[in-house]
């Protein structure tokens, strides 16, 4: 699926932003990678502003308060992920009852929808998005949209066990990867949605972005172009990859998915 027009089902990945401490920056950089355009006037909405693609929402960037100290909560070095739910404030409780942390408690984002911030028991950060009027991300799975996101993490037990009870995903192993410690995570309907990875020399947890793109080669040069790095690309079973950092340190990753 590429367009998304209707609130996706509980647990799924419906929705990324970022905060930077130079939006100017941040805006130019991602408009190089993935020739993504901006709402007029959206950082005023709430929401930061809103990415587009082919005139949809695919992400939004908000700058960073000058003194992250004053909003800890919401001060996240990473591209942030956010599980779509139908009651943000239900699953914010279950994610305390299940051992992780509500860093922002539900919050109405205007008539877009409704916010939390939470934190796994192993300290990996994401969201919860309550859709109403901004159903999240309305073009993925395709080149310059998000793709995937997986769990990586140094104790993935834990982490399993939290997110089963949350969401009620059920898990799966990977039979392509056998080797490495990694489980897809399914919704109760079977659907992926993502994984957790297993690795023990992680230096932190962390819900990994990805987007997928026509030529991982192509954008790994866009992105050392305009300010970032690129690791070396690299084939995988599931397609061309490589890890970016934006000019502000931010690592995601990109990939090719064969055709």
């Amino acid at each position: 699926m590429s367009l998304v027009t209707t609130i996706q089902p509980d647990g799924t990945p419906t929705w990324i932003d970022l905060r930077v401490p130079d939006l100017d920056r941040a805006l130019e950089f991602y408009n190089a990678l993935f020739g993504w355009e901006y709402a007029p006037d959206s950082a005023k909405t709430g929401l930061g502003t809103v990415c587009l693609l082919r005139g949809r929402p695919v992400a939004a960037i908000a700058q960073a308060p000058a003194i992250a100290q004053a909003a800890p909560a919401t001060t996240n070095p990473d591209w942030t992920m956010y599980f779509a739910t139908a009651d943000c404030d239900g699953t914010a409780k279950r994610v305390s009852d299940a051992g992780g942390s509500v860093l922002m408690a539900p919050t109405d984002i205007g008539e877009h929808g409704r916010a939390a911030l939470a934190e796994d028991p192993v300290g990996a950060r994401f969201g919860l998005w309550e859709a109403r009027a901004h159903v999240g991300c309305e073009v993925v799975n395709e080149p310059d949209s998000l793709v995937r996101n997986d769990l990586v993490t140094p104790d993935p037990e834990p982490a399993r066990a939290f997110y089963t009870s949350v969401f009620d995903y059920t898990l799966d192993g990977n039979k392509t990867l056998p080797d490495l410690d990694f489980t897809f995570l399914r919704r109760p309907d079977g659907h992926e949605i993502g994984g957790i990875f297993g690795f023990p020399v992680a230096p932190r947890s962390i819900w990994a972005t990805t987007f997928e793109v026509a030529d991982t080669d192509a954008v790994a040069g866009r992105a050392v172009a305009a300010g970032g790095t690129a690791d070396t690309p690299e084939d995988t079973p599931y397609g061309r990859s490589a890890t970016l950092k934006d000019p502000f340190g931010v690592e995601f990753s990109v990939i090719t998915r064969p055709a």
